[in-house]
């Protein structure tokens, strides 16, 4: 990934210029000096390709002059409906243009300082590569920017925006790496060490094993675990940028904090009720709840978010075997309520009833946020758009709803109600964990809801469908998104800090 710099306006003798330019824009800064360099070729050569500005639009000019190796134009659109996030999308745009290029300088004079950091966000996101298996690839496939300079006559200004992006894009960074590491090398145990050096960051972590957690009496957690060779984990990181200090020198934060639970399948098989063989490998990617809630966790800690924060993850491998929960099995929950497991395959809600129960008991949250990729039902039903998103608390519902807008991280709220949770009504425990076909996604939502204590403030968001994408998107490559963290650093920064 290359390493973004601001800088004043000056001509690069060599590599690639980028040339963003609105809709009404006129010819200025380094646009205008390299049109009068060239003769007037820039001009001539946008005319040619029709390029009007327009959003999406871009162009190429090979070698205009001496030294620069190409110029590429990159549409904005019209100047008043620019916005930092339609900056990110023209850099994302931007990125595979001069991605074999070392060096690029985008000129940026004309733009306010959150759009130029903006574009330069996008243009950073979208170079994440996950290549660290990669032996044969051959040298020219690779990409390689190297630097990119952003020329801007408010170059203290820009590096002021820019500070905070690039600890929310580590984080992005963090959880994409995560959720695409092959599951022969990131198991519970390694995913919960690959926690550890964010305490470099100002996070406390502690790490809990199968003795502590049966301990806490996480017979839900635990049941999901013991097909697997690797033992479980669950990771506990606080960040406490509103108290002042770590939780090393406090017993508790000063103000509630706000909560963020994540499911961390590393490998899910579905175990006895096993699944299908085609496709199975896209379960490594089952533990994405977790994986986002590391990378904000990150990201808050590395842009000193002035909130308190708690974040638990908890970690599991659901795997056959002749040790492997049965479905007719009956576990007992940390909350004490009971669960008939009728499918072994609907595990996620198992992990999760247990940790928040835990997040809620030790740090009595002002509201908690779970993200999993629970269910293939939200896919039926909302596609790879939206992630679903239930919630028992409208202010919090309208919050993330607006917090996902401008990040490009849309949430749908899906309804929750009495007639759904009849669905689960066992025979023989207090409740069933799957309730059958018919609203597949509502129904795991509330077998979760029956473990938010009265009155909390909660939502759920099941990201099944946004977790890992088949194509390329505005500002990230096909694979790992990292769907949440930068839609939850947006709910923190709207509305819990300070």
């Amino acid at each position: 990934m290359p390493e973004i710099a601001f800088v004043k306006p000056a001509m690069p003798k060599h590599g690639a210029l980028v040339l963003p330019i609105a809709e009404d824009g006129e010819p200025a800064g380094l646009h205008a000096a390299l049109d009068k360099a060239s003769g007037g070729a820039l001009s001539r050569a946008l005319e040619a390709a029709s390029f009007k500005g327009r959003k999406g639009q871009s162009a190429t000019l090979w070698a205009p002059v001496e030294g620069i190796s190409r110029v590429v134009a990159i549409g904005l659109g019209k100047s008043a409906e620019l916005t930092a996030e339609g900056a990110e999308a023209a850099g994302g745009a931007c990125y595979g243009l001069v991605a074999k290029e070392r060096e690029a300088m985008v000129a940026a004079e004309g733009l306010a300082a959150p759009v130029a950091a903006g574009f330069a966000l996008g243009l950073l996101l979208k170079s994440y590569r996950f290549d660290r298996y990669r032996t044969t690839e051959k040298e020219d496939d690779k990409p390689k920017l190297e630097k990119v300079a952003v020329a801007t006559d408010a170059a203290t200004a820009c590096k002021n925006a820019w500070a905070p992006l690039r600890a929310i894009a580590d984080g992005v960074f963090i959880a994409r790496d995560l959720v695409s590491e092959p599951p022969n090398v990131l198991h519970p145990v390694e995913m919960a060490e690959r926690c550890k050096p964010l305490e470099k960051l100002g996070l406390t972590i502690e790490i809990l094993g199968p003795k502590e957690m049966r301990k806490l009496g996480f017979g839900a957690l635990l049941g999901v675990s013991q097909g697997s060779a690797v033992e479980p984990r669950m990771v506990v990181m606080q960040w406490l940028g509103a108290s002042g200090g770590t939780a090393a020198t406090k017993k508790k934060p000063a103000q509630k904090p706000v909560a963020f639970i994540g499911k961390g399948v590393t490998f899910d098989t579905g175990g006895i009720s096993i699944k299908p063989a085609g496709g199975m490998e896209d379960m490594k990617w089952d533990m994405a709840g977790a994986g986002t809630v590391i990378g904000l966790m990150a990201a808050l800690a590395g842009r000193k978010a002035k909130v308190d924060a708690v974040g638990l993850v908890g970690l599991v491998e659901n795997m056959p075997s002749g040790t492997a929960q049965r479905p007719g099995d009956v576990v007992k929950t940390a909350s004490g309520q009971t669960v008939e497991v009728i499918n072994t395959d609907a595990e996620g809600r198992l992990v999760l009833c247990d940790v928040m129960h835990y997040a809620q008991q030790r740090f009595d949250p002002r509201f908690m946020v779970d993200l999993a990729t629970l269910t293939g039902a939200i896919i039926i039903a909302l596609g790879h758009e939206h992630a679903g998103m239930f919630s028992n608390d409208d202010t919090l519902a309208q919050q993330l709803s607006a917090a996902g807008k401008p990040v490009g991280e849309a949430v749908w709220r899906m309804p929750l109600g009495e007639a759904y949770d009849k669905q689960l009504k066992s025979e023989i425990a207090d409740m069933k964990n799957v309730g059958g076909r018919p609203g597949g996604s509502i129904t795991a939502a509330q077998f979760i809801q029956r473990f938010v204590d009265k009155g909390r403030p909660w939502a759920h968001l099941d990201i099944a469908g946004v977790a890992w994408s088949s194509k390329d998107l505005p500002t990230a490559p096909k694979g790992a998104t990292a769907f949440g963290v930068r839609l939850l650093d947006r709910l923190v920064a709207d509305h819990y800090e300070g």
